[in-house]
């Protein structure tokens, strides 16, 4: 599974700058979700070939008013429970103060997994900057300068290379297809699970794995062997109401990241509301083959049906690649079609497409559809090879390819999407030149 890395530490000591340059992003996910506190963020990133979960959770300050001091409170708990590193972050320059000295005392019975960081290290003597912090009492400090990514790297890589490998022995073995059913709170995740689990009576046992109250659960069905991926842990508790459950962001990035499929359930009646968006845009993020389940369809007016198509159309229209299906998890109407999608999507995602395949099918939509002049010269493509997967990258060499169209390139992306059944996975291709032998390299 996935290591966390959490980021504590005061305001205004870098925290945002260091996310971002973690995850490689400056649009990073914001979570207002039911029961996630508003300054709570989330991302994945990579050093070397550690990924990794990144949690930011905001200035740790006081705040006036009582209730949002409870949430953050509450919500900083979790992320420390949470984190198997906790990134202390502090300010050089400011040096250690009364602050830093509060969360360090709060930070003691975890202090095996506390790193310190010092930042805006780069214009001073970063050793010295470090020793005012080692009496905090979490061992030697890291100086970094978040800003310039001076560093970091270092750091990072340091740090994971402490953790202990994944042990795959606690997680249920590749014995089937992996489902994540996700989605935000009342659309339906616990009655689909018990409805896909219960269809069949034939669950073989509940197994935690390495994700904190996951449940690991291998069935079969027609044949197929699946294991789904509870990450509420709400399947037993009847009596407890989805209403009230409480989405842990970082146990659904985890389920999405060992998963085979993600199964996005939607609420029918609601429409696509901003946090859908934002946690079908993580399912792509992270390169994962994604099925859209519309559930509490079957009790709404065909005029409201109408409406609410059109909406998702335009919506969703980002996702197009994705199977869509309408449901009723209570009733049950539906689902048999999500396994078919999600069959599709499995073998979208696992298939090996040779690159001698790929360049037959370039060349026949090159056939079918030549690539566009520039300056009286046709654009030359001439061969393909997939890259990587999860999202599968194509890329696509010739000659004068930074010339293509953007439809044109839609167009390539369209066709290999049909000659190869890519259906419900991210496709990501990339288009490179070749090398003018005319020019000497250095």
């Amino acid at each position: 599974m996935l290591p966390i890395i959490t980021i504590i530490g005061r305001p205004n000591v870098g925290k945002s700058t260091l996310f971002n340059w973690l995850t490689r992003t400056r649009d990073a996910l914001v979570a207002d979700m039911p029961g996630v506190t508003r300054d709570r963020q989330y991302g994945r990133g990579v050093v070397g070939d550690r990924p990794y979960i990144v949690v930011d959770t905001g200035g740790i300050e006081e705040s006036d008013d009582p209730v949002m001091a409870e949430m953050t409170e509450q919500q900083v708990q979790q992320a420390i429970q949470e984190a198997h590193v906790i990134l202390f972050m502090v300010d050089g320059p400011v040096g250690r103060t009364p602050a830093d000295e509060a969360i360090a005392k709060r930070l003691r019975p975890v202090a095996d997994k506390v790193v310190v960081l010092v930042n805006k290290t780069d214009h001073h003597d970063s050793d010295v900057m470090c020793s005012e912090f080692f009496v905090l009492g979490f061992g030697g400090a890291f100086a970094i300068a978040a800003k310039r990514g001076q560093g970091v790297k270092e750091a990072i890589s340091a740090i994971l290379q402490r953790l202990p490998p994944s042990d795959d022995s606690e997680q249920v073995p590749d014995e089937g297809i992996k489902i994540a059913i996700v989605g935000r709170p009342n659309v339906g995740k616990s009655t689909l699970i018990n409805r896909m689990l219960g269809e069949e009576r034939v669950v073989v046992y509940d197994r935690p794995g390495t994700t904190r109250d996951s449940i690991y659960i291998p069935y079969e069905r027609r044949g197929t062997q699946y294991v789904l991926i509870d990450t509420a842990g709400m399947r037993r508790r009847s009596k407890i109401t989805e209403p009230i459950e409480k989405l842990s962001i970082i146990k659904t990035m985890q389920a999405m990241a060992d998963a085979h499929v993600v199964v996005m359930v939607l609420n029918g009646r609601e429409g696509v509301p901003e946090q859908d968006l934002r946690l079908i845009g993580l399912i792509m993020e992270l390169g994962k083959a994604i099925v859209l389940a519309v559930n509490k369809w079957d009790d709404m007016e065909e005029d409201a049906k109408d409406t609410m198509h059109s909406e998702m159309d335009r919506r969703l229209s980002f996702v197009n690649f994705a199977r869509r299906y309408f449901i009723s998890a209570l009733h049950g109407s539906g689902v048999g079609m999500l396994y078919r999608a999600i069959g599709e999507a499995y073998q979208a995602a696992t298939q090996e497409i040779s690159t001698a395949h790929l360049t037959k099918a370039l060349q026949q939509a090159i056939t079918d559809h030549q690539p566009p002049l520039v300056r009286g010269r046709r654009v030359r493509l001439r061969y393909a090879h997939v890259a990587g997967h999860h999202p599968m990258q194509i890329v696509v060499h010739g000659k004068q390819t930074d010339e293509l169209s953007l439809s044109y390139k839609r167009y390539l992306s369209n066709y290999f999407r049909k000659t190869f059944d890519l259906v419900g996975i991210p496709l990501l291709i990339r288009f490179k030149n070749d090398a003018n032998p005319y020019i000497e390299n250095d």
